[in-house]
């Protein structure tokens, strides 16, 4: 996390060097990336960037005990004046010590040295498209509006500025490399700009209050990902979500079996569809709230050293699942009406009809029976959810990846199991809330509770947990992969 401040020159040859053309590298096709990339760009030889390495080694371990641990760490970014709340001492020590033991010697330090400059390199050569071995402040501009970041043309110079030590105007790779060396965490866009961000409000003694990246965040861009992950997760869930809320409903015995059969009856094989549609328009929307909330609130509950804790994930994502919930509720009511209505002759009624029905019959207040249920769940499985999903990854990049970005594999199962969690926590307000939405009567939730528990004992707060589960683990793994997969797309703005 060298930024904004120039790792100390320990090479002749490498504070001197100008930046070589590297025009074999295609944004859409790149090429496989190696060293010796690194070295061309650099314009240094194996021996000079070893013996650079070794300076800076040095330089963190001015006792000469041979090794790295966090009092020389934090000496060493101390010495390079970079300010006490923006360095990244803790993450530092814990991305390069491979075997966790408290140290990092020379080779785990060249080993995240190796790693973190030809990631450097990689996305240099992505910003870089006219690859003229320099980045253009209008093509750093283009990546960072790519990225859902939008600048101004003060901030924008103030960008360039920071990092092009030269004043020539343009960033070369050297520049680049020493402005994220030390940086321990994925290099993305918006992370190099909330680094930057953060050093340079520091820099025009703005310490008082950070503002967060999240106000220059395009908000489509996590709308757009939340709606299409969202969608498709439920689209393919959909026979196991009609199956779940058909056995909630029901007061007597039932099984899986018995509720299969009543759906082929009552509408074949669309029977399973049934309400689908109406789960698309209300997933959409809801999915991108969620997120979209989750993302802004993520950086509100940020402890003293800029990070978000459990206690902020789960504040974070329990407000986000309730403000959705609250906002698409009526759509949910109707869809549960639709999908456990009993029809003659396989007709189904329409949404408009029974959007009316319950209007002239029940009142508008009847849109939101179950509400208070629905919320006492969703702030919890939101909260569970979303936070358990959050650790996951980190602990997975931690301790099985070491430290490189988890994959799609990993997303789905951190998805899966975050998702099956959070379910089965809550699923007793999801049978109540279920069976209030689908009554036509007035009922309350204690009333609910108290019937369910009379004529079906604990076994039937927990009536199509089975399918629940089958369709939250899918779902769950879907929706976040494919919300990973549209927040890092580059086009997505």
């Amino acid at each position: 996390m060298a930024a904004g401040v120039e790792t100390p020159n320990t090479s002749t040859s490498a504070g001197e060097s100008t930046v070589a053309r590297s025009g074999s590298n295609s944004v859409k096709e790149p090429e496989p990336v190696t060293l010796e990339n690194v070295l061309l760009a650099l314009q240094e030889t194996e021996e000079e960037r070893e013996l650079r390495l070794r300076g800076l080694f040095g330089f963190f371990d001015s006792n000469n005990v041979g090794y790295l641990d966090s009092v020389g760490i934090e000496k060493g970014l101390s010495a390079m004046l970079i300010p006490a709340d923006y360095k990244f001492a803790k993450e530092l020590l814990d991305v390069c010590d491979a075997n966790h033991d408290g140290r990092v010697d020379y080779q785990e330090f060249r080993k995240y040295m190796d790693d973190k400059e030809l990631e450097l390199y990689m996305i240099f050569q992505a910003i870089d498209v006219e690859h003229n071995g320099s980045i253009q402040p209008e093509e750093l501009w283009d990546a960072l509006v790519k990225a859902g970041i939008e600048l101004d043309d003060d901030q924008l110079a103030h960008f360039v500025e920071h990092v092009d030590k030269d004043n020539d105007g343009i960033i070369t790779f050297e520049e680049w490399r020493d402005f994220l060396l030390l940086y321990p965490h994925e290099v993305t866009m918006e992370n190099i700009y909330r680094c930057w961000e953060r050093l340079y409000l520091v820099d025009i003694g703005e310490q008082a209050v950070i503002p967060q990246v999240s106000k220059h965040v395009n908000a489509t861009k996590y709308l757009i990902a939340g709606g299409v992950a969202g969608t498709a997760s439920r689209t393919l869930t959909a026979p196991l979500d009609r199956l779940k809320v058909v056995l909630q409903v029901q007061t007597s015995s039932a099984s899986i079996g018995s509720g299969i059969r009543g759906i082929w009856n009552q509408g074949g094989f669309l029977g399973f569809y049934r309400g689908n549609g109406i789960n698309v328009l209300k997933v959409g929307p809801e999915s991108a709230v969620k997120f979209y909330t989750f993302e802004m609130l993520k950086s509100v509950f940020v402890d003293g050293d800029g990070d978000t804790g459990t206690i902020g994930l789960l504040c974070a994502g329990g407000l986000a699942g309730a403000v959705a919930q609250t906002a698409i509720y009526p759509m949910d009511l109707v869809k549960t009406r639709l999908q456990t209505h009993v029809c003659e002759s396989r007709g189904v009624p329409s949404l408009g009809k029974l959007t009316k029905d319950i209007l002239v019959q029940e009142g508008p207040r009847a849109l939101y029976k179950g509400l208070v249920p629905s919320l006492l769940g969703i702030i919890p499985y939101a909260g569970i959810d979303l936070a358990a999903y959050d650790t996951l990854k980190v602990i997975s990049k931690k301790y099985i990846l070491h430290n490189e970005e988890p994959g799609p594999l990993t997303q789905i199962s951190c998805g899966a199991v975050s998702g099956a969690l959070g379910a089965t926590c809550v699923y007793p307000l999801q049978v109540v809330r279920t069976r209030m939405q689908a009554e036509r009567g007035k009922s309350s939730m204690h009333d609910m509770f108290g019937r369910t528990y009379k004529h079906e004992g604990v076994r039937g707060f927990y009536k199509g947990l089975f399918p629940n589960l089958l369709k939250v683990v899918p779902a769950a793994s879907i929706t976040y992969l494919v919300y990973e997969a549209m927040k890092k797309s580059p086009n997505l703005s």
